[in-house]
Order: C-alpha cells, then structure tokens, then sequence
C-alpha cells in the first residue's frame, strides 16, 4: 500500500517561490510505495500513466526511484495521492491497470480530502465482482450502487446510453453466482428487433437464428469466463440464451435473468417477462429508453412503461446511468452527448 513519507507539514500547503497567487490552496506531498517491483507498470512506459494523471488533474508529478513527489492545488494534489494509492492497491492484489481503470480512478476521485490518502470507508467490504477471468471493480460511482444493487435487489432495471456497464456488469454479477453456487442457471434473453434495419429471413436453425442478436451477451460471457466453460455449459444448459419470446409459460426458479436491450419490448413482453420471475432467482433488466426502434416509439416501449409502475416497490432497484458514466471510451462519451444535446438526464 502507498503511504506518505513527507515530513513537511502535510496537509499544510506548500507554494512555488514564485506563485504569487493564493498560496494556502497549494501543497506539495511526497509518497513512497513499498513494492518497487510494480512500479514500472504503475507508472506506465515512458511514465505514461503519470503524464495522463498530470494533464487530466492539472498537476506536476516527479517520480524519483519508489517516491514520487505530487504538487499543484490541494484538492489536485489530493485526487492525485487517492487516484495514485488505487492504481498501487490494485497492481499489488494482482488486477490488471490500463488507460480506462486510471480514467475510471480519476473520474471516481471528486470529493477529495488532504487528510490522509482516500481509499473510503475502511470497514466498509470492497465493491467487485470476482469471475473465473478477472475481477471487476466500478468505473464510476453509479457503477459502484448498480453493483451495490445487483448483489442485494431481486429485481433491478438499468438505464442509459451505450458504455455504461449495463449489460456487462449484469452478466459478470450473473457468472459469479453461477460460479459459486447461489443459482443454477444464467438466463439471456433480449427481443428480437432490428436497429434500424430489416435483415430478412436467416438461414440456419433457431440458435443461428437468433445468435447475431444476442452478440454482446456472448461477448461478456466469453469475457468473464474460459471459453471452454461457456461451451460446456451452453451445452448443458446452465447458460441458456434465447429471444423473450421463447420465455412465455416458463416460471424461472434458482436463475440468473438477464433481459438486454429492454426499450425494445413491447408493454405486453416486458409484463411476460417479469412475471416468469420464480424462487432464488435474481433479474436485471437493462435498456436505454432513448434508442427504441418499435413502432410507436417511446410511449410503447414495455421498459419506459415498467419503470414508470415499478419504482419505488419493495425489492425493486432503478440505476440510472448518464453520459458521465460512459466507461468504455472517452469519446463515446462525446459522441452520446453531440447526439442528445442538452437533454442529458435518462427519464
């Protein structure tokens, strides 16, 4: 873990000689990190990831053997030390550290605090989700309550634009229990219904059929768990993927459910859909009320219509992600943005 070697007086303030400006809002820390054996993927090739937190926290940052040395304003000299103790956390248990985590660690640092490096409540169990493949922590802090959510709701609804971790949290949460026992089955299912486009009829069986809609669901299975395993239990029918029409007069028990694509049912499905609910099992149901493509539009849309009836019950959670929780890239960010214009806020 990182810990703060300065004896200089931190958290008091520490100015350039010659910042003339409000000096008492400066600081200049030291921290030292125990495992130098980490420190080259800590601080990037070339000290990449240094040079990303600089230009990201208006800070200057000295690395000089296993010290680095942080100055700037005090709350950036702040996020910094916390965004800088996380990445050192994280490398030291093992876990991967890329571009997007110290973006993620960055974004996650706004209520800074000189007193002593941020890391939250200590007593508090730490928010993740450990699959066969990796182990996944929150990109934002909406990520971090819809994680909260899908260990402890029965049911949760998750809404909001594409790279938010919808579907890929849903189906990492749905792997670990499947892994560890506390269901039986992980259950897939979205509609059926084009972007956009007509795609005619498909040639193969019901599975080929249907596989090119069900794509990103593959794609976070295959992310979370060996391939080999994802075959065998497809095979078995532990994983079973299929579209909401397949889940009429089925009542689920002991599963995992997972409906994507949900602005895209109609008020009828999504009553089907919800009501296939059985003993021990947990449902997410996610969607972005923006991009329904059934005719009609959003006032047809089975997801817009059960959010609107089911917030607020007992045993059921609503997240709400927005434009400043896309992870996946910062410019898919952008991109949602110069689409929505100033209407940023998912109904």
């Amino acid at each position: 873990m990182a810990r703060k070697s300065s004896s200089a007086g931190y958290p008091a303030a520490f100015a350039h000689p010659e910042d003339h400006r409000d000096q008492s809002r400066r600081a200049r820390v030291e921290v030292e990190f125990d495992n130098q054996a980490i420190l080259g993927r800590l601080f990037g090739e070339f000290d990449a990831n240094l040079v990303l937190i600089e230009n990201r926290l208006g800070v200057y940052i000295a690395a000089r053997g296993n010290r680095v040395v942080i100055e700037g304003a005090q709350d950036d000299v702040a996020r910094t030390r916390d965004v800088l103790a996380k990445m050192h956390d994280r490398l030291q248990t093992g876990q991967h550290l890329d571009t997007g985590e110290i973006e993620a660690m960055i974004a996650m640092s706004n209520e800074p605090t000189l007193d002593g490096i941020i890391t939250g409540d200590a007593k508090a169990p730490p928010i993740m989700i450990r699959t066969r493949k990796k182990t996944i922590t929150p990109r934002s802090a909406m990520q971090a309550d819809y994680m909260r959510q899908l260990a402890s709701r029965d049911v949760i609804f998750a809404l909001g634009p594409a790279g938010t971790g919808k579907t890929y949290l849903a189906v990492a949460q749905a792997v670990a229990q499947l892994i560890t026992g506390s269901v039986q089955r992980l259950i897939l299912s979205r509609p059926a219904v084009e972007a956009g486009e007509r795609l005619g009829f498909l040639p193969g069986d019901m599975k080929e059929k249907v596989d090119p809609y069900l794509r990103p669901l593959y794609d976070a299975l295959y992310d979370c768990m060996p391939p080999e395993q994802v075959e065998r239990r497809l095979a078995s029918g532990e994983i079973e993927i299929a579209p909401i029409a397949f889940m009429r007069g089925r009542t689920l028990a002991d599963s995992f459910i997972i409906l994507d694509e949900a602005q895209n049912t109609t008020k009828e499905q999504m009553k089907m859909f919800l009501t296939r609910f059985g003993q021990g099992s947990r449902m997410v149901i996610c969607g972005d009320p923006r991009q329904v493509d059934i005719p009609g539009g959003p006032a047809m849309s089975g997801l817009n219509d059960a959010v609107a009836r089911l917030d607020g019950v007992d045993g059921i959670g609503v997240t709400r992600f927005g434009i400043a929780d896309v992870v996946r890239h910062p410019i898919v960010g952008r991109i949602v943005e110069a689409y929505e214009g100033e209407d940023r806020l998912i109904p």
